[in-house]
């Protein structure tokens, strides 16, 4: 039986780290992944799948990740089931997580937020490291990846 799951997406939250009663460090997060065809307005819709890290892998991505952050993830689909407070049964479906990879520098990603939107290529030709002697950016979408 194979079970294996691999995605990229950003975070939609902050994970959350916790530790369980026997000290063991878990995080939990979901990681918003972009679909691959658009709705009839042109839109990109997004899953967003609930992730939980186990022991130190779990403080280490708590400790460079953040809300907004590109991550690659490596792991298997679980369900699971519990009763809550009302004595109902909550059944929950979530991947977890082996390995995961930044995807971006932290530097990339302040740039990203501080621009709001505008090109961080503007004025620095050495922000791109596939652009060459030129000096000219080029624009590759997230369309143009094979991954």
């Amino acid at each position: 039986m194979i079970n294996r799951t691999v995605l990229t997406g950003r975070l939609s939250r902050d994970p959350e780290l916790r530790k369980t009663g026997s000290g063991i460090s878990v995080a939990t997060f979901t990681l918003a992944v972009d679909r691959q065809f658009t709705n009839a307005q042109g839109e990109r819709g997004a899953d967003f799948i609930s992730c939980v890290i186990w022991r130190k892998a779990a403080e280490n991505f708590a400790n460079f990740t953040n809300k907004g952050s590109l991550v690659g993830v490596d792991g298997r689909i679980q369900t699971r089931s519990y009763d809550d407070k009302d004595g109902k049964r909550v059944y929950v479906t979530e991947v977890v997580v082996d390995n995961f990879s930044l995807l971006e520098s932290r530097k990339d990603r302040e740039n990203r937020n501080s621009d709001s939107g505008q090109n961080s290529n503007s004025g620095n030709s050495n922000s791109d490291p596939f652009a060459g002697n030129t000096g000219d950016s080029i624009d590759i979408s997230d369309d143009d990846l094979p991954f």
